[in-house]
């Protein structure tokens, strides 16, 4: 195994489509840990969405060796991290396991919202930044300008800044001596008893729980007995490796190195992304800190189209959940929906990935409701106090006992050029948000920050930017805390009945209009009937906006002709009696299309 001063743990953190999958490749190839004849595009990305999409959305390591001038062979490890705010704890540990970054700039694009968002994590973690400007052999590229910008954000000389084209190569190597130069080898005592940090974990259907870690401290042996801090569970280390493009296995994982152990760890939720590993016997006092356990932001139902593929929905989530710790879910049940499931995700990015896979990967034609966020409702009952966590308008209390209600807030950075502030402070606006700062980064681009409720951007305030900014606004978010907002349920009723799948939670001022939009898009949706139909919003028991569906007509005097208007009448009359006997038993049935319309509504 290498010395530590011969060892080189490092990441690359860039926003997404920068270049950092193919600057990966140029990597696994000058180092010679892939050949030309098995190098395909995007190396590390395992997922077929992954590559349409240009995104990481599952981290990656990988072990290189690299000769560098001096003569000397360096042991390089790659810890991939991802590039969206969803996974942004995720990428807080893979930085926690390196001691320096590669920070990825688009010559072309320049500084975006999350390469800055992941720069601060990388600082908080205390890591040497290497700034490095990428797609300089585009005729669009602007590398002096960004340049200039990167020295304003971080303080390195422009000057000194390096350039490189990760598509063709070119200063790949000058980057690579540069990087042995700059980051600092591990740090760790390998004669202190083992620690160390879980930044990733897969399954395996055959080995159960792969755990993706670094040992900071200590070393591990195979078949010593290992326990993860967080939770006591105890395994016994029956493969240790390390991570090339394949699993290459060793005996020990020393001080320093980045590897992978499997124990026969049925359960992928044993081992959590930032979780300490140590020995049984003299193990560890004290974890490495930062662990916290990642829960989920947004909540959707997710219903199959046809009722008789719920336990093929179910099998499919339990599959997608062994891969993915953080996401959750539980069955529920909609009036309208049948049986199905509310599931927990990090973010929209994650819930758009999770609704992919079980299209793509299982087949399934799925619906899912409204997305929401998790409020804190305190209420007061029989004299008594409490607070209600509420994920789902279903189970939001009685109007009546409702003291008061608590909504996730966060902090959005949004980078833009300065033709569009005016829309986007308007945008944010219209969405409750609270003016922080405004900060110019160059003659071209500022950054706005906004303390926005995530409710406001769940479903199509992304869209929305990138619609009034024609695609160059970018944006980031980091939760921040709960704030007592005047939110209220808003029930729609369909025929008096109350549709459950339809409700939301809004802003107390925005309800009258959610409400109309609404009962507008139901109308143009939902078929008449031979009754009429009215759909109704509702806050409580007080209705704030209606529409009418009419009945079909029928010419029922057509064959009452002569004589005088009270046979003509009469038959009106009874029509009309027949008309409320059957609304009384009719019922109607609310198309699919009318639940994704919640999502698609217009802001018009």
């Amino acid at each position: 195994m290498p010395d530590q001063s011969q060892i080189r743990n490092f990441c690359i953190i860039a926003h997404i489509d920068h270049g950092k999958s193919t600057l990966a490749d140029r990597l696994l190839e000058r180092t010679g840990t892939i050949s030309e004849r098995d190098m395909q595009e995007q190396t590390l990305d395992d997922m077929d969405l992954e590559r349409e999409r240009g995104i990481t959305i599952k981290s990656h390591a990988v072990r290189m060796t690299y000769e560098a001038g001096d003569g000397e062979a360096y042991t390089l490890n790659l810890i991939d991290t991802p590039g969206h705010v969803d996974f942004t704890y995720e990428v807080s540990r893979a930085l926690k396991a390196c001691e320096g970054a590669i920070l990825l700039v688009d010559a072309a694009q320049g500084i975006e919202a999350q390469t800055i968002s992941n720069l601060w994590l990388a600082l908080e973690q205390d890591l040497e930044i290497i700034p490095v400007l990428n797609k300089v052999d585009l005729p669009v590229a602007r590398p002096d300008e960004v340049a200039q910008s990167l020295e304003d954000l971080i303080g390195e000389p422009a000057e000194d800044i390096h350039r490189v084209s990760a598509k063709t190569g070119e200063g790949v190597d000058e980057m690579l001596e540069m990087m042995i130069d700059r980051v600092p080898p591990p740090q760790g005592d390998p004669d202190a008893p083992l620690r160390a940090l879980i930044f990733d974990s897969i399954y395996d259907s055959y080995r159960g729980s792969v755990v993706y870690a670094r040992v900071v401290d200590g070393s591990l042996e195979k078949g010593e007995s290992m326990e993860f801090m967080s939770n006591k569970k105890q395994y016994d280390a029956e493969e240790l490796g390390v991570l090339r493009l394949g699993r290459q296995k060793v005996d020990t994982l020393n001080a320093g190195d980045v590897g992978y152990v499997i124990g026969s760890i049925k359960d992928v939720q044993d081992t959590r992304v930032g979780d300490t590993i140590t020995t049984v016997n003299d193990g560890a006092a004290e974890p490495i800190p930062g662990f916290k356990e990642v829960k989920p932001m947004v909540f959707s139902g997710i219903y199959p189209t046809d009722n008789e593929n719920f336990e093929d929905l179910r099998s499919a989530l339990e599959k997608l959940q062994l891969n993915d710790a953080s996401l959750t879910y539980q069955p529920e049940t909609s009036a309208a929906l049948g049986f199905g499931f509310r599931v927990g995700f990090l973010g929209l990015l994650h819930m758009e990935i999770i609704q992919e896979r079980l299209d793509r990967e299982f087949d399934l034609d799925i619906i899912t409701t409204v997305p929401n966020v998790e409020y804190r409702v305190d209420v007061q009952k029989k004299g008594e106090e409490d607070t209600v966590i509420v994920d789902n308008p279903q189970d939001m209390p009685h109007y009546g006992d409702i003291e008061a209600v608590y909504e996730p807030f966060v902090e959005a950075d949004i980078i833009t050029p300065s033709d569009y502030i005016g829309n986007l402070i308007q945008l944010c606006e219209d969405r409750r948000g609270v003016y922080g700062k405004q900060r110019w980064l160059d003659t071209e681009r500022v950054q706005l920050t906004y303390e926005l409720p995530l409710a406001e951007i769940v479903f199509d305030f992304y869209d929305t930017l990138k619609s009034v900014s024609r695609g160059y606004a970018s944006f980031d978010y980091e939760f921040i805390e709960y704030r007592e907002s005047d939110l209220v349920k808003l029930t729609i009723l369909v025929n008096e009945e109350p549709v459950d799948a339809l409700s939301t939670i809004v802003h107390r001022d925005k309800a009258y209009n959610v409400g109309r939009k609404l009962a507008k898009k139901l109308k143009e949706l939902i078929p008449r009937q031979m009754f009429e139909v009215p759909i109704q919003a509702s806050i409580g028991r007080r209705i704030v906006a209606r529409e009418t569906i009419p009945a079909h007509k029928k010419n029922v005097t057509a064959k009452c002709y002569g004589g005088d208007i009270t046979r003509k009448r009469k038959l009106w009359e009874q029509q009309k009696e027949g008309k409320k006997r059957m609304k009384q038993v009719g019922t109607v049935d609310v198309p699919q299309e009318a639940f994704l319309a919640v999502l698609s509504m217009d802001d018009d």
